[in-house]
């Protein structure tokens, strides 16, 4: 079955639809899309990476940016920036801190991949009261195996 990004069994699709119908957003055909390319990427995605993947299928990139952050809102993605920038975008999986994982970026390129789940002991520090929400990201630079 044909959504407008690719062909997907009806079982993705339903499971697709769910997920954003829990979250309570509208199944729209490009929240769809960009959800699938959220999931099957390995690695953050840009705006620029899911409008150049989704161009042709008739969403303007403004459309495709509000659904990133429609799903940030939600807590169906999570978005971060690398230091260069860009914000890129990766799914939030279900699974408790299961997000929450370090990044490679490379110095020379910009490459920016997913390292695998570590364990980090973070010393109890008292944040401000004006601090609603503390969140931990950890990014490892130097030069990825094509650039060495």
């Amino acid at each position: 079955m044909e959504y407008g990004f690719g062909m997907v069994s009806k079982a993705k699709l339903d499971e697709l639809r769910a997920l954003v119908r829990a979250s309570g957003l509208r199944a729209t055909p490009s929240r769809l899309a960009v959800l699938d390319m959220l999931l099957a990427s390995r690695r953050p995605i840009s705006h620029a990476d899911v409008s150049a993947r989704l161009s042709g299928r008739g969403w303007d990139p403004v459309t495709l940016y509000r659904n990133l952050m429609d799903f940030v809102e939600v807590d169906l993605a999570r978005r971060s920036d690398m230091g260069d920038h860009v914000w890129r975008f990766e799914p939030v999986r279900s699974e408790p801190h299961a997000s929450m994982h370090p990044h490679f970026v490379c110095t020379e390129c910009g490459t920016v991949a997913c390292l695998p789940e570590m364990q980090f002991v973070v010393p109890r520090a008292r944040a401000p009261r004006s601090v609603k929400q503390r969140e931990i990201e950890v990014q490892v630079r130097g030069l990825c195996d094509g650039c060495a």
